[in-house]
């Protein structure tokens, strides 16, 4: 009888102590967004995405390849929250040179041609 409550309570001790409890992984992608211009030329540009200014230049359309790296063009990028913006992108002298809404998933880097 000692033997089958001892073997009951080293039961009981063993699957008491298995227990997962509450665990929180946090894993994948930032929930971002990047656009970026270019443009026959490099041009500083003001770009305005639903109301809001951001100082940026255009990169050479020459210059560019789609598989380099944000941090090679880090100066050249807004980053955006995943979504549907208005973009209106001037010159320095403030002339219009697209307005337009862009649909930006999430880790896509969009890039828009202009006529300078």
């Amino acid at each position: 009888m000692k033997k089958v409550i001892f073997a009951l309570a080293a039961a009981l001790l063993t699957l008491a102590s298995c227990g997962v409890g509450n665990v929180s992984v946090n894993s994948g992608k930032a929930d971002k967004a990047y656009l970026s211009f270019s443009a026959a030329k490099s041009q500083d540009i003001l770009v305005t995405v639903d109301g809001k200014e951001y100082k940026t230049e255009t990169l050479k359309v020459k210059g560019w390849s789609g598989n380099k790296s944000l941090k090679d063009i880090a100066n050249n990028v807004i980053t955006l929250e995943p979504g549907t913006h208005t973009v209106v992108v001037k010159d320095q002298a403030g002339k219009e040179l697209t307005s337009q809404k862009v649909f930006i998933s999430a880790q896509e880097h969009k890039m828009i041609g202009l006529e300078l």
